[in-house]
């Protein structure tokens, strides 16, 4: 495979580096402290056209492919892991998802306010008594009565839930699993911000339905194609996120390498000490090795090559390396990088949401080890 970016690759990332140096940077800080999110980024990311890449031109996106859409989540993550965070389940999770799977009635009613930033959207799925079983254990349920569908039950987790706008939610009727589009207008109630240990700023909350009612057309695609829907995202998913540990990585790189060459102790740099030299090696090979499995599998995913085990290597392994390589980045600053004073005791923080949501590192390994045996077996 070619792992060479385009000149429209490069360009969307210098651009989506500018940007978030500029507009980013300065809030980063206070969304981890407050625990905030800017809406107004996200009507800036509308307005720099990177909030729809992977949807055609013909319903305002810019018909670009996975690996330009995580490269964007990467710059954005090195600045804010947080804003990365919510970019990702509002661009991939949520516009994504229905660029591929809603009809075109639905894509025009929604992807214009969400590809510009106007409307935010979360994607609900995991259950307060679900976690890695989210279709077994899945509770919500819908039934359908004349010209509505009717929703009872509740999601946990999810983020952007707290300030979305647009819904897209999985329910089941007894064994059959189906996707709604969903309004907060609707009646969607969100009462709750769960606060984090990490990746403060980016909204995770509940959402609740209680006999929530919706016209027919709300459904995407047919009764119990719900399943197919979430099992065909997520490969996409997977590839796209892997990209957001990328970002998180490579700040803390980037801020041990310029503070080995600041700070001294015993009269020279501790960048001089090899102990040091060995730490940056590693943080640094680690980092690249894990950039071109990503890219592999993004790229694997634009060709709709439907291996499993790459992408969910890609984010396993991003997001094992982003820990290790901040867990190494506070290490060389000592003291002052369990401060609050320095971003390496956010990066960290921020760095393990990825070994959790999304899948865990522990249901990756399942995903990879079933797919390679598979191939095994051909």
């Amino acid at each position: 495979m070619d792992l060479h970016l385009s000149d429209e690759t490069i360009a969307i990332r210098d651009m989506v580096r500018d940007f978030s140096k500029k507009e980013i940077e300065p809030l980063a800080s206070k969304v981890d402290k407050d625990d905030f999110f800017p809406k107004e980024i996200f009507r800036k990311m509308g307005q720099l056209g990177i909030l729809g890449l992977t949807v055609s031109e013909e319903y305002g996106g810019a018909g670009l492919d996975y690996l330009t859409q995580g490269i964007v989540l990467e710059e954005i993550s090195y600045f804010s892991g947080s804003i990365g965070l919510s970019y990702g389940a509002h661009s991939n999770l949520v516009i994504d998802n229905l660029f591929r799977n809603a009809n075109n009635e639905q894509r025009e009613d929604y992807l214009p306010d969400l590809i510009s930033g106007d409307k935010i959207g979360s994607l609900c799925l995991t259950e307060p008594s679900g976690g890695s079983d989210a279709l077994g254990s899945m509770k919500t349920s819908y039934r359908k009565e004349s010209d509505k569908f009717i929703i009872n039950g509740s999601k946990t987790f999810i983020t952007n839930a707290p300030i979305a706008d647009t819904f897209l939610v999985y329910s089941k009727n007894n064994d059959r699993y189906s996707a709604f589009i969903l309004k907060r207008s609707d009646g969607v109630e969100t009462p709750k911000w769960i606060e984090k240990m990490g990746m403060r700023g980016s909204p995770t909350g509940e959402v609740y339905f209680n006999e929530l009612k919706i016209p027919l057309n709300r459904l995407i695609k047919n009764e119990g194609d719900g399943k197919r829907i979430i099992y065909e995202g997520l490969n996409a998913e997977r590839a796209v996120l892997a990209f957001g540990p990328l970002g998180i990585a490579r700040r803390a790189l980037d801020e041990a390498i310029d503070y080995s060459q600041q700070r001294e102790q015993f009269g020279t740099k501790i960048g001089n000490f090899q102990l040091i030299q060995e730490k940056l090696a590693y943080m640094f090979s680690r980092l690249e090795a894990v950039r071109l499995l990503a890219y592999e599998a993004a790229l694997m995913t634009k060709e709709k090559i439907v291996d499993p085990s790459y992408a969910a290597s890609s984010i396993m392994l991003a997001s094992e390396t982003a820990t290790q390589i901040a867990k190494d980045a506070l290490q060389i600053f000592g003291g002052y990088g369990y401060t609050s004073d320095f971003p390496l005791e956010r990066l960290l923080r921020d760095a393990i949401l990825y070994e959790i949501g999304a899948g865990t590192t522990e249901i990756r390994k399942i995903v990879i080890a079933k797919a390679i045996l598979k191939r095994s077996n051909r």
